[in-house]
């Protein structure tokens, strides 16, 4: 019996576990299956996509995979090596981007926004992410800390300044996402920041900003004069 796409039940289909769950959720095949698609006679996209990946020993040797090569393979023509081309292409260029971003200065808020739209502004879930800062505002790095609904039970100070004494950060800005696209702070995002100035206060480290990332536009708790010690 020849299994296809549309003979799996629905949320084991690519398309729409992306769309109930989330990219993130996604296997390498299903990923690679719907950049292909369609694949060819009996054999489904997410076969075609599984072969083709069976054939490296690594996505990092995936990654670097050549236009030669794809459209030898049956059910890969110039359109599906094209695509997969500029998707590999496009992911590294992305990487690039966030590579520099490390050392930058982020004073500016619409910095801090282009970069975590690209990580978190399509997740379905909010992602909480705290950015370590040296002397100079310049990032040394940042950690995700939480998945899922933010409150203060939740997001402990513990956890923030933990990695700033790890990481010898001199300020943090404090970064998640609403999913259903409101950028307004809730009650909860107020209070947690509040919490998170005081005991940075007393740490002798800054908490100069907190944004909710939006899919297109953003909220910046400074900015909109939320900030309790600014």
């Amino acid at each position: 019996m020849v299994v296809t796409i549309k003979s799996l039940p629905k949320l084991e289909r690519p398309y729409e576990k992306l769309e109930t769950y989330g990219v993130t959720t996604l296997s390498d095949e299903e990923l690679l299956a719907i950049l292909l698609r369609t694949g060819y006679q009996n054999i489904s996209s997410k076969e075609l996509a599984t072969q083709l990946l069976s054939e490296v020993s690594s996505l990092a040797e995936f990654s670097e995979i050549r236009y030669e090569k794809l459209v030898k393979k049956k059910g890969i023509g110039r359109s599906k090596a094209a695509t997969i081309l500029a998707s590999l292409e496009l992911a590294k260029r992305v990487e690039r981007a966030r590579a520099e971003i490390k050392g930058t200065n982020l004073g500016s808020c619409q910095k801090v926004f282009e970069y975590y739209r690209l990580k978190i502004g399509q997740e379905k879930q909010e992602h909480f992410y705290v950015v370590y800062l040296d002397n100079a505002k310049k990032m040394i790095a940042d950690r995700l800390l939480f998945i899922g609904t933010i409150n203060y039970s939740i997001v402990h100070p513990r956890e923030v300044f933990k990695e700033a004494y790890l990481l010898s950060a001199s300020a943090i800005i404090c970064v998640h996402n609403h999913p259903s696209g409101n950028i307004l702070p809730s009650k909860e995002d107020l209070d947690l920041t509040h919490q998170l100035e005081n005991a940075g206060i007393l740490l002798g480290i800054k908490v100069l900003d907190h944004l909710i990332i939006g899919k297109d536009k953003y909220y910046s708790f400074l900015e909109n004069g939320d900030m309790e010690r600014s």
